[in-house]
């Protein structure tokens, strides 16, 4: 296990993981700021994307599991991006239609932001969201971040403007 909160644990996706992982990937309304729901080879694609960061950066996106019943219910974690011409450490969080609006992502996001600061030393961490993306923002925002600046990012051959939100370490406070 990677991190744990009062209701979540995050460990490392596994194969085992496709089922749920294809839940979230697959589900349009989920995956409307990426475009769309991913076909089969996207989630697989997906899935292996976050074996290889593991592997190179030590960290990535990781399954989010309920403690109660076990079930994964998302992924939240961090990953290496190229945002306004600088490579920063992003946290980033989706998850299953099903348990939105409960704080999962909030709790979740809030544990990785703290591990981004406590054990990877990093000074200033970001979320990049999609500037449609309210329910995103909202979760940004309430993990303490601040909008740093706007760009483009060209993603499965479209152009989406994006937010850049970010948090200092000498700036946060504990909220959400």
């Amino acid at each position: 296990m990677i991190l744990s909160t009062p209701r979540l644990d995050l460990r490392e996706l596994t194969e085992q993981d496709l089922p749920a992982l294809r839940a979230i990937l697959q589900d349009a309304e989920t995956m409307a700021a990426y475009e769309g729901a991913f076909d089969e080879q996207g989630v697989r694609d997906w899935l292996q994307r976050m074996r290889d960061r593991y592997r190179n950066d030590g960290f990535g996106m990781w399954a989010v599991v309920l403690r109660e019943t076990g079930e994964m219910i998302g992924q939240c974690g961090l990953t290496l991006q190229h945002i306004m011409g600088v490579d920063v450490i992003e946290v980033g969080y989706l998850f299953n239609r099903a348990h939105w609006h409960r704080g999962y992502a909030v709790e979740a996001a809030a544990a990785c932001r703290d591990h981004a600061f406590g054990s990877l030393g990093a000074n200033r961490v970001y979320a990049q969201v999609r500037d449609t993306n309210l329910p995103s923002m909202n979760v940004a925002i309430r993990l303490g971040m601040t909008v740093r600046g706007r760009f483009v990012k060209h993603y499965r051959g479209v152009d989406m403007p994006h937010l850049a939100f970010a948090i200092d370490r000498d700036d946060r406070h504990h909220g959400g």
